[in-house]
């Protein structure tokens, strides 16, 4: 029987797959992250983790887990908090949970674009204070989807799900800039590719679907925000520190692009100081993925990854060290 680690409660599908594989599993009681000090004094003497982005999955972690440790399995898509490469020079299988989030971050980003364009938040704002006094025809004045031009910073899986949705449902031009191109998608979906720059001087909304890579932070900041049109709106999914948020902010106040819908933060849980006081946002808490099919999904995903690998059998979706090379 293996002992398992899971470092925060989860929906129980995936916990109830590794009590009947005749695993122990200990689920964190702690209702937050856990300080550096509690995770290191829970892994010791672990075969598997299953772990959370905020919790930091380094050599000293794995070393004090010791050698029995088999597997890493991240609650998430992405792994920027865990150091593969000192997981792989150990032996450790790191996984994660791709596409079961697919559609929940699409779905996400495009209720970001809506809110943004009809300036729902604000609005609903405005009522809960009791300013409503009757209909004008300049009241909150947003703007339609329709005809407009959508950027795709990022065309992976979820990318690919947004375009999908909004070339078919609102009949938006789609231009894309990916360190690949597809092809097919392009044909698909009437999409252009473009460079990064020229991307931003033509989109009316850009989404951004990168992974959180040395080559990706501050992908965007004060000089590209410069390059976008007055009258559009930023939409990032991903990874907080993709966007310089401090320059952001700036760009927001100064009127340089005209809204931002996040659901990251580049020093979560904290904002850069002034983002939650303008009126031009949408700020959801890192929910993009906070459904209960896709958070069951995720749960039974990790599971079953940590059950093959301590079965002998390959992981489901494994992270391998070369994709963090030349992503």
């Amino acid at each position: 029987m293996a002992k398992i680690f899971v470092t925060r409660q989860i929906p129980t599908q995936g916990i109830d797959l590794l009590k009947n594989a005749g695993h122990e599993v200990v689920v964190s009681s702690k209702d937050g992250v856990l300080t550096r000090e509690e995770l290191l004094a829970q892994v010791k003497g672990v075969d598997a983790i299953l772990p959370l982005l905020t919790d930091k999955m380094d050599s000293e972690v794995m070393d004090l887990a010791g050698k029995q440790l088999k597997v890493i399995a991240n609650y998430a898509v992405g792994y920027d908090n865990i150091d593969v490469k000192s997981a792989t020079e150990r032996n450790i299988i790191v996984t994660n949970t791709p596409n079961v989030l697919t559609e929940s971050v699409a779905e996400h980003a495009i209720g970001l674009i809506l809110s943004l364009a009809h300036r729902i938040v604000e609005a609903d704002q405005f009522m809960r204070d009791g300013k409503y006094v009757g209909w004008e025809p300049m009241l909150f004045l947003g703007n339609d989807l329709v005809g407009k031009t959508l950027g795709l910073v990022g065309f992976g899986r979820i990318g690919a799900e947004v375009a999908k949705r909004l070339y078919d449902g609102f009949n938006m031009k789609i231009v894309y800039y990916d360190t690949r191109r597809n092809e097919d998608l392009e044909k698909q979906f009437n999409m252009q590719f473009m460079e990064l720059n020229d991307l931003l001087k033509t989109a009316d909304f850009v989404s951004v679907h990168v992974p959180l890579l040395p080559t990706t932070k501050h992908l965007l900041g004060a000089e590209q925000f410069k390059l976008m049109k007055k009258t559009a709106y930023l939409i990032n999914t991903s990874r907080g520190p993709v966007i310089d948020e401090t320059a952001l902010v700036e760009a927001l106040k100064n009127k340089t692009i005209r809204g931002v819908g996040l659901d990251v933060y580049e020093a979560e849980p904290k904002m850069a100081e002034g983002l939650a006081e303008l009126p031009n946002t949408v700020l959801t808490p890192h929910t993009a993925s906070a459904t209960e099919e896709t958070r069951g999904a995720m749960s039974e995903l990790a599971a079953k990854n940590i059950i093959a690998v301590l079965g002998g059998q390959p992981a489901i979706t494994q992270v391998v060290l070369k994709y963090l090379i030349n992503p």
